[in-house]
C-alpha cells in the first residue's frame, strides 16, 4: 500500500526494526510490546521455525522514511499460547472444507496481558493498519486475523475497522487507595481477612521469600526458574512455550522491567514467580516449585504481586489467565477483549452469532462473580 507520503511494509522479525523507533510508538511503554520482549522471543527461537509462530510485523513508514507505524502480527499455525480459545472455530471450518490454518495473529508471543496492539504516534493510520491486516490475509489466503487482550482504549480502534469483538473475563487487583498490604486486608470481610492472614503465615512457615530485580538476578536464578517453569509448562501445555535462552534474553534486556520473587529454602530456591513491572501494572507471568507446600502458589503469585504493587505504586496486578481461585484472594473479575477479522463471509456469520450468545454468557459470568468478591458488604 502506498499512498504517496506513507508507505506499508511486512517484516521478517521485529528484531530487523529499529529499537528506538518501535519503542516510539507503544504507549506508555507496555513491556510486552517493547522491542525488547519481541526481538527476546525471535532471539531465543521461541517463536520462528518450528513453532507455529512466524513474526510478521506490518509497519507504515512515514514521508522521511521513519517508522510511523506498527503491528506485532504472527502467521501461526495453531492456536496454543494465545490463552483466546478458538479452537471450535478452526474445527468448524475444517468439518466445511475450509483451511483455517494459516491464520494472522495480533499479540505479545505467550502472553495474556492487556495492552496496546495497533502502534502509532499518529491515530489516523491505525485503520491504515488495520486495512494492511486485512490485506494480507485476502492476499495469501489466510482465514482471519486475530488481535487478542487489547487494552480497553483500543478497542474503539478494533470496532471501527469493522472487525469483531470477543469478550472474556480475567481476574486483577486495583488499588483503590491502599498503602499497604494491611489497608487492602481491611477492605475485606471479617472472615476473608482472616482467612488471607493464615494463608500467609502457612507459605511462609519454614521458607525465606525474596523479590529479584535487575542485577540482583543472577544466571543461578534463571537456571533454577526453568527447571520450575518446565514443569508448569509441561502440566499445562504438554511442552514449555520458551526456550531456556528466553530467559538469560529477558534478563539481559529487561531487568530493570523483572520481578522475580523467590521462595528458598535452606538456602536452596524451591518455588519461583516472574512478573513484569509496567509503568501502571504488575504483571504475573510463570510460577512454578519443586516441592508441594500449602498456600505457596498464592504467597508468592498472589500476595507477593499485591506488596511489590504497593511498593512500586502501581494501580493493578494482572495476575494472567483464567483462576477462579484468585477471586477469594482479592482479585476482581475485569472484562478482557478481543478482535477477529474473518475473511469469509458465511464463516464470520457463524462466528458473530456465536459471539452474540457467548457475550451474554459472559456478561452473567462477571455479575456473578462480581457478588462473590471477599470485599466488605455492609458492615462485613
Amino acid at each position: 500500500m502506498n499512498g504517496g507520503e506513507f508507505v506499508a511494509r511486512v517484516h521478517g522479525a521485529v528484531g530487523s526494526l529499529p529499537a528506538d523507533a518501535w519503542d516510539a510508538l507503544v504507549p506508555g511503554g507496555n513491556p510486552f510490546m517493547t522491542h525488547a520482549f519481541l526481538s527476546a522471543m525471535e532471539d531465543s527461537r521461541s517463536v520462528g521455525e518450528g513453532t507455529g509462530w512466524t513474526a510478521v510485523p506490518i509497519t507504515i513508514d512515514g514521508p522521511d522514511g521513519t517508522l510511523a507505524a506498527a503491528l506485532p502480527a504472527y502467521l501461526k499455525q495453531h492456536s496454543q499460547g494465545e490463552y483466546v480459545f478458538d479452537h471450535a472455530w478452526a474445527d468448524a471450518w475444517h468439518r466445511a472444507g475450509g483451511a483455517y490454518y494459516p491464520k494472522l495473529q495480533i499479540a505479545a508471543p505467550f502472553t495474556p496481558a492487556t495492552g496496546p496492539r495497533v502502534l502509532t504516534a499518529h491515530p489516523e493510520l491505525a485503520l491504515a493498519l488495520l486495512r494492511g491486516a486485512e490485506t494480507l490475509c485476502r492476499d495469501n489466503g489466510l482465514s482471519s486475523a486475530h488481535a487478542t487482550f487489547i487494552e480497553p482504549a483500543q478497542v474503539p480502534l478494533f470496532e471501527r475497522a469493522g472487525w469483531l469483538l470477543r469478550e472474556d473475563i480475567q481476574f486483577h487487583w486495583e488499588n483503590r487507595g491502599y498503602a499497604t498490604f494491611d489497608d487492602f486486608l481491611g477492605a475485606l470481610s471479617s472472615a476473608k481477612r482472616k482467612n488471607l492472614r493464615k494463608e500467609r503465615a502457612r507459605a511462609q512457615e519454614g521458607v525465606t521469600i525474596r523479590a529479584l530485580r535487575g542485577d540482583d538476578i543472577k544466571p543461578e536464578h534463571w537456571d533454577a526458574f526453568w527447571e520450575f517453569y518446565q514443569d508448569t509448562g509441561a502440566r499445562k501445555w504438554g511442552h514449555p512455550y520458551l526456550t531456556r535462552a528466553a530467559f538469560d534474553l529477558l534478563g539481559e534486556r529487561m531487568g530493570a522491567s523483572i520481578l522475580l520473587v523467590f521462595a528458598f529454602e535452606d538456602g536452596e530456591p524451591v518455588a519461583g514467580a516472574l512478573n513484569f513491572i509496567g509503568p501502571d501494572a504488575l504483571y504475573g507471568r510463570y510460577w512454578g516449585a519443586r516441592i508441594d507446600k500449602p498456600f505457596l502458589h498464592f504467597e508468592l503469585c498472589y500476595y507477593q504481586a499485591i506488596d511489590a504493587a504497593l511498593e512500586l505504586g502501581l494501580a493493578r496486578v494482572e495476575a494472567g489467565a483464567q483462576g477462579g481461585h484468585k477471586l477469594a484472594r482479592g482479585y476482581e473479575p475485569v472484562r478482557t477483549v478481543s478482535a477477529h477479522y474473518i475473511v469469509h463471509d458465511g464463516l464470520r456469520a457463524a462466528i458473530a452469532d456465536f459471539l452474540e450468545q457467548e457475550r451474554m454468557g459472559i456478561a452473567r459470568d462477571q455479575l456473578g462473580l462480581g457478588a462473590r468478591t471477599p470485599f466488605r458488604k455492609g458492615d462485613g
